[in-house]
Formats: structure tokens, sequence, C-alpha cells
């Protein structure tokens, strides 16, 4: 085998109690594009999902050293915009693992952590002998056509990361797949590489809210890409170092903005592979997905006439200020998108204008809320509390918009300096105190430890958005919605889940 590329997931303790029923649990899948891009070019390739599998260290090494891979390439990537560095805690201690109990393969890792600061990750992880510094797919088929692999001689395979003479080094960038050549170079999911129970995709759940709060339709479960990347460059943002291509020693995702795109007449054969697996319940997990009309109506189009709008439960992400043509959300509704993911982040428009989020400034968020529920499409609202510029004030007022919005579903973090964002790189310079370890990066961690700004600690912050939560959740006039659109279990569903409350170590818990 060439490669055998390894999903080590995050630990149990990222998402506390919330993990034994509620976290979602999703599909790798740029271990599945990289994959089937490798093997398109004809190398032998495998996959272990730990994740999905629940295996112990042990079992993972097992199966690893079995197989005796020329590569083992770890894939650390998430379901949440922060699950790039907070994988590397579970990621780096399956490695020095595997170093430690003498694996004979080379290990490289590939994800938003490493793109965003490689020579630290060299630096501080011994057990890493490569880090590709971009989304990796030209120079993990260049390093796969050397006939050997040697960690103390790679200075011919441009964008990667390595150790030369002992000391961390960053050969040329190379580029990342330009829009011309999606198709052809990224060429689908290796869907038939994922572990299963008993039918395709069973291990792996979606979100109780794009379940509908129903635990029996969030399996199988599949996300998958029309696009890679976004146009915009928001400061709490990292999602666009995946575009990387410089080696500035810390990489900024806002320097790095653009999308590329797959033709609709390709991504349509991926649903139709879904589709004949069994699997009704997809994420899109485009950034902009209802941004360029060229793209995404084809594919509406496509997915309507195929009927797949009566059979799919899918959801995809929206800027608010990209919704303004009924007739386009009656198509997107047709084609099986029953939810849409905005990112309002802040009812305050100054916060919004200090994160470069203010070009829909002067849009009326209530009203594109409206449009969308007019539409028969259910909306999850996103929310960040604690960003630069934010005071008790401003968050009640954010909290206050949402509970009038009353939408379906409901998702708040603390505002989080991710590696790869321009908010990390600006607390990094004025020597604000930025997370540890790797665990402190998580969402809703014990450990978490998130921004703290000119008129907030980081502990009024995460409590404020920790009483939010319940203070939504047990909302009457969200859960008489809930109960009204998807029935009673749905809104116990949403009562028992509000119950599990996670601990927090700057709360004193």
């Amino acid at each position: 085998m060439d490669v055998l590329f390894v999903n080590p997931g995050n630990s149990s303790e990222v998402y506390q109690d919330l993990a034994k029923d509620y976290s979602a649990i999703e599909p790798p899948t740029w271990a599945l594009l990289l994959a089937e891009s490798c093997r398109s070019s004809g190398f032998k390739v495998g996959l272990v999902d730990a994740n999905a599998e629940k295996l112990t260290s042990l079992e993972t090494f097992n199966r690893v050293n079995l197989l005796n891979p020329r590569l083992v390439c770890f894939v650390v990537y998430g379901q949440n915009v922060n699950a790039g560095t907070v994988g590397m805690a579970n990621a780096t201690h399956l490695s020095s693992f595997f170093k430690k109990n003498s694996l004979k393969s080379p290990i490289a890792f590939i994800g938003s952590y490493v793109q965003a600061l490689p020579k630290k990750a060299l630096l501080d992880e011994p057990s890493i002998d490569m880090v590709f510094t971009n989304e990796g797919v030209y120079a993990l088929k260049n390093l796969l056509s050397l006939s050997k692999i040697d960690i103390n001689s790679l200075d011919s395979i441009k964008g990667i990361g390595w150790r030369k003479d002992g000391v961390p080094h960053l050969n040329p960038p190379e580029q990342v797949v330009p829009s011309e050549r999606m198709d052809i170079d990224l060429p689908g999911y290796a869907w038939d590489l994922l572990p299963k129970k008993i039918k395709p995709l069973d291990l792996y759940r979606a979100p109780m809210w794009h379940a509908e709060y129903d635990q029996n339709k969030r399996s199988p479960y599949a996300a998958i890409q029309t696009s890679i990347g976004c146009m915009f460059s928001c400061s709490f943002c990292m999602i666009n170092i995946i575009n990387r291509n410089d080696n500035e020693e810390i990489g900024v995702a806002g320097n790095y903005s653009k999308m590329r795109f797959w033709s609709p007449e390709f991504i349509i054969k991926e649903f139709d592979k879904l589709v004949s697996l069994g699997v009704e319940t997809i994420k899109i997990t485009d950034e902009m997905f209802l941004l360029n009309k060229k793209f995404y109506v084809p594919l509406c189009e496509m997915l309507k006439e195929r009927g797949y709008g009566k059979k799919l439960r899918m959801w995809a992400y929206s800027r608010v200020d990209t919704i303004s043509n009924p007739e386009l959300l009656k198509l997107v509704r047709e084609a099986g998108i029953k939810w849409l993911c905005l990112g309002i982040e802040s009812s305050n428009r100054k916060i919004r204008l200090e994160i470069a989020k203010g070009k829909f400034q002067d849009v009326d968020i209530k009203k594109v809320v409206e449009y969308v529920h007019s539409s028969g499409i259910n909306v999850l609202a996103n929310y960040i509390f604690g960003l630069p510029g934010e005071t008790m004030e401003s968050m009640q007022q954010t909290l206050d918009l949402s509970l009038e919005l009353c939408t379906a579903g409901w998702n708040a973090y603390a505002a989080m300096p991710l590696p790869g964002s321009l908010l990390y790189k600006n607390a990094l310079n004025k020597g604000l105190n930025l997370p540890i370890n790797y665990i402190e990066f998580s969402f809703h961690s014990y450990e978490t430890a998130p921004l703290a700004t000119e008129f907030l600690t980081s502990a009024q912050i995460l409590k404020f958005r920790d009483d939010a939560y319940t203070t939504y959740h047990s909302d009457p006039k969200f859960l008489k919605k809930i109960g009204d659109l998807l029935g009673p279990e749905a809104v116990d569903n949403i009562q028992t889940m509000a119950k599990v409350k996670l601990k927090r170590k700057i709360l004193g818990d």
C-alpha cells in the first residue's frame, strides 16, 4: 500500500457528556477526497477511521502496522471550524504512540493547524515527520512518486515542511488544484473505504437539529462539498488556510481567499452514489453554497429533477446577504435543502465591521430570516459571543435578537483565536493570553480558553454563552415552534439534550 489515511477524530474529552449521544460524527471528507485523488493516479490507498470505529491507540496501531503502508497520512480536519486544531490532541497522541511502538512508516500530517503553523507543529511534535502546507493534493502525489520516501531527503517536494538537518524547514509552496481541474484531480470521494456496522455510512451521525431532533434520522449520514474555500476574509475564520500559497511562519486565512468549484454535472454523480447507498441525511459543507448561481442553480435543478428533494434531508451554509430571490429559494427547497445555516454572529453592526463581516451591515436580518422561513426552509442561526469590542450589553442584544428570530436551530460559540485566523495573529502580536494546548481551543471542552475582550474576561464570555444556550433551548416560544413544526417528541429530545451541562475549568466547575 502506498498511503494509508488515518482519521484520528476528537477524543471524548472534547465534547464531554455530549459525546455519548449528541455530538455529530462526520465522515472524514478530506481523507476521502485525497484517497480517491491518489487512487485515480494509480496509487494503492487505504483508510482507518479511528474516530468512527472508536478504536484504541493500540487497535489503531495494530491495524496500521499490519497494512504496512509506505506513508501514513493523518488527516486532521473535522465537523467544526476549530476541529483542525482540537483534533491535533488525539492525532499527536496517536502518532507518538506509533513512534514509541516503532512504526516503520513515515508519518505526515495534513490539516488546518499544520497549514497555519507548519514550523511550530514540527518543532513541538517530534512524532510528525512532515506536514503539508496547503491542501496537499499535488505534493502528496509527488511524494508518493518517489521510489523511496526518505524523511531526511525531501528537498524535491514542493508544499511540505520537514526537518532538514534536524531543523524545521519549509520547501517552496505548491499550487492548489485550479478550478478547471477540480473534476480531474479531485475526482470524488472514496466512499467504499469507510467502515460500517451494517450498511454504508451507518457509523456516522448528523447533528440533532439537522435530523429534526430525531435520533432515528441521524444515520446514515454523509457530508459533501461542491466547492472549496470562501471569497470573504472574516477575521475569526481560518477556513481559507487550505488555499495557502506562501511560506510565512504564521499563515492567515484571509490572505488566501478564493473559491474553486466542481462542475454541477460532476457533483450530481456523487449525490447519485450516496442515494444508491441509502443515505438521506446529507450536509453540504461549502462555506458559501448559495453564492454562485452558475454552480448551485444547475445542481439544485438536477437534484429536483431526480426527485431527491422528496428523499433527502440536507442543509447548507449561506450568508445573510445572498438570499434575495424567492424563486431561487423555492428551487433550493425543492432540491432537498431543508435547512440553511446563516452566520449572523452578532446583532451589533459595529462588531460585524470589526471582524470584516460588515458587507451585510445594511441587510435587515429579521426580514431575511422571515423570508427563508416563508420558503419552507428552517434556519440554523450561528452566533459568536466575545468578538473584539464585545460588551455584556452587546452580547445580551445578540441573545435577544436570537430569541426574537426564533429559528429552529441555534448555535453559539465563545470567540476563539483559531490558528490560521487573523484573530489568532492579532492576539499573538498584542501579547494576549492564548490557549496553551490543543484542547483549550475546543469550544466544548472542560479546558476551553476563549479570547477575552478589552471589556470582558474569558470567564464572563463563556458563562454568558453557556447560559444563553440554556435560555434559548428552554424558551417557551422556541419549544412551541418546535412542537408545531416537528412534534412533541422533538421537544422532549431538546429538553433532554439541554440538561447535559458542559463543565468548565475557568468557571470553577
